[in-house]
């Protein structure tokens, strides 16, 4: 079944792609002295002093180590790219979901969001760094990133949702045990999210809030690490 191998290939770029990229600018931001007196010498917004582990100490947010020169460089890019390979991750799911459920040309909801988490990536990418001292393009900023959130959370809740109803039938082609991992996965992220919203629209918990994003961060992606391992491979011969 080529869409299986598809999604397999495709969930692990969409892993890897955006977790190198941040982490990279990660160490661009701490080892600036690296580039000093070069061309890609780092802007002093994006410099991070010590050796600061934000997934524990909260010492940066993703946006301050990924928003200015050179890091742009390399997050804009690659949150783009990922944001087109998560497009045609969702469009291959819900081919395979009418294969799986016997159905044609069905657009399933999970699909519809899955496409809209994507699009609201790539716009979050190209605003993010873009100083404008309006309000309402902060709001905006602000309310595509927290649509890129819940729409991601929603179209994996939901696609998980239709694996389940479908176990029975994906045995052969599927690790049941990585399925019920996803669910729980989606579960924790869905609820993490709804229990920090009060803490998020505050001020103040600045290193919470940003050791927050960064594991958050890495749980929305370790879904399709996930889904790389969910599927079993087969040679399409056997198909």
């Amino acid at each position: 079944m080529k869409e299986i191998d598809q999604i397999r290939k495709l969930s692990l770029w969409i892993f890897f792609v955006p977790f190198l990229a941040v982490n990279l600018c990660l160490f661009i931001s701490t080892n600036h002295h690296l580039l000093e007196n070069t061309f890609f010498s780092v802007d002093q917004i994006g410099r991070s002093y010590g050796f600061p582990f934000p997934y524990f100490d909260g010492s940066l947010s993703i946006s301050r180590a990924s928003r200015t020169f050179p890091q742009f460089l390399i997050f804009k890019p690659c949150m783009i790219l990922t944001g087109i390979l998560l497009i045609y991750y969702w469009k291959k799911n819900n081919s395979l979901i009418n294969i799986l459920n016997k159905t044609t040309g069905k657009k399933y909801k999970f699909t519809n969001f899955g496409v809209l988490s994507a699009i609201f990536l790539m716009i979050h990418s190209i605003l993010l760094g873009i100083e404008i001292d309006v309000n309402i393009f902060k709001l905006l900023r602000r309310m595509v990133l927290l649509g890129f959130i819940i729409f991601e959370i929603i179209a994996q809740g939901i696609l998980v949702y239709n694996f389940y109803k479908l176990k029975d039938d994906l045995k052969k082609l599927s690790n049941e045990f990585i399925l019920k991992i996803k669910i729980c996965l989606v579960s924790v992220l869905a609820i993490v999210a709804i229990l920090s919203l009060p803490i998020l629209t505050n001020s103040g918990n600045v290193h919470f809030k940003h050791a927050l994003e960064w594991n958050y961060f890495l749980g929305v992606i370790f879904f399709y690490l996930l889904t790389r391992v969910f599927w079993k491979k087969f040679k399409t011969a056997n198909l």
